[in-house]
């Protein structure tokens, strides 16, 4: 059986090495599951702390997927054997997720992440915390928990509210996909280059002068990745989140969750496929995800990184307790009935006090098992 994450270090002409560390589930499409946050974490610790380690690349092996998201059919599992209850399964795989993906956005060192392919869910977690996110023709980037009775967790509450004024809740609520042009637009990627240049892109990243001061190193690294995206960037495909701007900037304006959803199912699709399958995936999506998709965002613009995360853990854990999210799965992935019966009937019917204890801690104080990441 071959290892969930590969890792190698790659020599360069300066002497130093390049950690390089691949997610290896190309069936999976390269989900994440416990055993590869258990196995990422040290080593990326190790990396970091390594003098003679100069960057860092995350990839996926196979050309389909760089993550496409976490193993939530093993959660469901879980919280069908436990039901009315947060399974210390869940709560574990979050905890450590998160704990992982603040590590790479506060990562010591640059940290390049080639993101081709899918990149869902857990995978968005992973490539937002990098230094360096470069997408390609074949990207495919979306939050779609909507469909399953979740909601943006990874960090959302604090990348979608880094978006142009309204993205973030439209990609949100819709679940929709984006492309390489969509994710440079709505900050999600910083570059882009063809698939077929990566092996150019490791290849120079083994020429470059690399040195001691990390600052520097990522100075050179901006440089040569730029210059690959201006050589390429008439390459990129039409954006289809840029021409909705104007429209998705009305939806800062409204007070509830309902009204935004109101909102973008009145936006006229026409001949638009993308938007009426964002419309369709809303309208069919759980009333309780778009209400704490509203209500996240509304509470992270506060917030810092590290409690974004721990205001998500305990959001999931709600999750994993209140039995949304556990039907979502069961429709879509476990029975695939596509028939999931959802607690209420539209966003407006979900009530305020539902939404409050979602967002009720279930620990005090420094019990909070992410309690200790703003002090890091």
């Amino acid at each position: 059986m071959s290892d969930s994450v590969i890792f190698q270090e790659r020599t360069t002409t300066s002497g130093m090495r390049i950690g390089h560390a691949s997610l290896n589930r190309p069936s999976a499409h390269n989900a994440l599951n416990m055993d590869m946050i258990q196995l990422l974490m040290p080593q990326l610790l190790t990396w970091q702390q390594d003098p003679a380690i100069c960057m860092v690349i995350l990839d996926g092996s196979g050309d389909k997927a760089l993550c496409a998201g976490g193993d939530v059919v093993a959660m469901h599992n879980a919280m069908a054997d436990e039901p009315k209850s947060t399974p210390a399964s869940l709560q574990a795989f979050f905890t450590q997720e998160y704990q992982l993906d603040y590590l790479i956005h506060t990562y010591a060192k640059p940290f390049a992440v080639w993101g081709a392919g899918i990149v869902m869910g857990g995978g968005m977690g992973l490539m937002n915390g990098g230094s360096h996110r470069i997408v390609t023709d074949s990207s495919r980037l979306a939050m779609p928990e909507i469909s399953i009775g979740l909601y943006p967790d990874v960090g959302g509450s604090w990348f979608l509210n880094n978006m142009p004024p309204g993205c973030g809740l439209f990609l949100g609520m819709t679940g929709a996909s984006m492309n390489a042009a969509d994710a440079l637009y709505v900050n999600m990627a910083d570059y882009f280059m063809p698939n077929d240049m990566k092996a150019q892109w490791l290849e120079g990243l083994e020429q470059l002068p690399w040195g001691n001061d990390s600052a520097a190193n990522a100075d050179q690294l901006s440089v040569m990745c730029a210059h690959l995206h201006q050589q390429h960037q008439a390459l990129l495909p039409v954006s289809k989140v840029q021409p909705l701007q104007g429209s998705l900037a009305q939806l800062e304006s409204k007070k509830t969750a309902a009204e935004v959803a109101e909102q973008i199912l009145q936006l006229d699709a026409g001949d638009d496929r993308w938007l009426a399958k964002a419309q369709k995936t809303l309208q069919a999506g759980s009333p309780i995800s778009a209400n704490l998709v509203f209500e996240q965002l509304q509470r992270g613009q506060s917030m810092t990184l590290a409690q974004c995360f721990a205001m998500e853990l305990i959001m999931s854990c709600r999750c994993g307790e209140f039995g949304e999210f556990q039907e979502g799965v069961r429709a879509l992935l476990v029975d695939k009935d596509h028939q999931p019966k959802w607690h209420y009937a539209n966003v407006a019917q979900v009530p305020k006090e539902t939404m409050v204890w979602f967002f009720d801690s279930q620990w005090q104080g420094t019990e909070h098992p992410l309690s200790h990441l703003d002090k890091e």
